[in-house]
Formats: C-alpha cells, sequence, structure tokens
C-alpha cells in the first residue's frame, strides 16, 4: 500500500503572527526556551526567527527561565512529589542552566521536602503486598529512586522502614 502525501498547504506566519501566537501560548501557563523554539517550529518559523521572536518575549516578560523553573520545581514536587534528583534531571533535558536549576531548587522548603520524602514512603509501604523483606527493601527503593529521591536518604529510609 503506497502512502499519499497531503496536498494541503501549510498556513504560513508572519514574524508578528508567530510572536502573537506564541504569546498566548505563553500566557497560558510558564514555558522555557525550548519549548518555545518547539512552538516555533511547529508554526514553520525558520530558525532565523527564533532568536529574535525569543528576545522579544523576553523583553515583553512573556518568556523567564527562572521562573519558568520555579515553578516547574514547585509543581512537580508538590503535585507529583518527585525528588530533586528528578527535577534537576528534567530541567536539564529541557536545557535549564545549573545556576537556575539551583535557585528553583531553593524554593522547596527543607522541612517540607523531608516531610513530603517520610509520608510517601510510608505511602507506598503500605500499598506494597510483597512478604520477603528483600524484596520489599527493593521495591521500595526503586520507588523512591524513581521518584528521584536522593539514594543515601531512600537507603536510610528503607532500613528504618523495613528493619
Amino acid at each position: 500500500m503506497a502512502f499519499q502525501k497531503s496536498n494541503k498547504l501549510k498556513r504560513t506566519y508572519t514574524i508578528d503572527e508567530a510572536r502573537t501566537a506564541v504569546e498566548a501560548y505563553c500566557a497560558y501557563q510558564e514555558r522555557c526556551h525550548s519549548e518555545v523554539r518547539k512552538k516555533l517550529t511547529d508554526l514553520g518559523m525558520i530558525p532565523e526567527t527564533h532568536e529574535q521572536i525569543i528576545d522579544r518575549l523576553i523583553l515583553d516578560k512573556f518568556l523567564n527561565e527562572t521562573r519558568y523553573a520555579q515553578s516547574f520545581a514547585r509543581g512537580k514536587f508538590r503535585n507529583k512529589k518527585w525528588g530533586k534528583t528528578r527535577i534537576t534531571r528534567e530541567l536539564k533535558m529541557k536545557g535549564i542552566k545549573d545556576f537556575t536549576i539551583k535557585k528553583a531548587l531553593a524554593e522547596i522548603p527543607d522541612e517540607e521536602y523531608q516531610d513530603e520524602f517520610d509520608a510517601l514512603a510510608r505511602k507506598r509501604l503500605n500499598q506494597l503486598t510483597e512478604t520477603d523483606k528483600y524484596k520489599k527493601r527493593n521495591k521500595l527503593a526503586q520507588y523512591l529512586l524513581y521518584r528521584g529521591w536522593d539514594s543515601p536518604k531512600v537507603f536510610e529510609k528503607v532500613k528504618e522502614l523495613i528493619p
């Protein structure tokens, strides 16, 4: 069976139209530069226009990577119960600089971070049906590590909860 190309022409945008569309995209929720570049590419804009539009978005305060990283860190911590390791990894994949990531992680209070870790570990332990002590420890540790919690803290907590 042969594949046929669609005869539909993709809509083209002027720089001002694309900037307006991306402004709406950024106004909906915080975005990082890489997400905006992808959106511009999806709109069919040539790479030479990307920086021009992004610079204007920054000047007009539609785009701010520090604000994005802080919002991302708070949201993923509070809603998805991610640890700092996972948040850091995800932000790096989006091209966020280390300095900005450190600033974003500072948004998470240490006491709240520890309380959330304890609560998540206990909740997950109660959900496990495994009877073998070592398999249960492994499952709990793997779950917490996947969520991005610090390795030493995870292994200490697992030993504390499953002696």
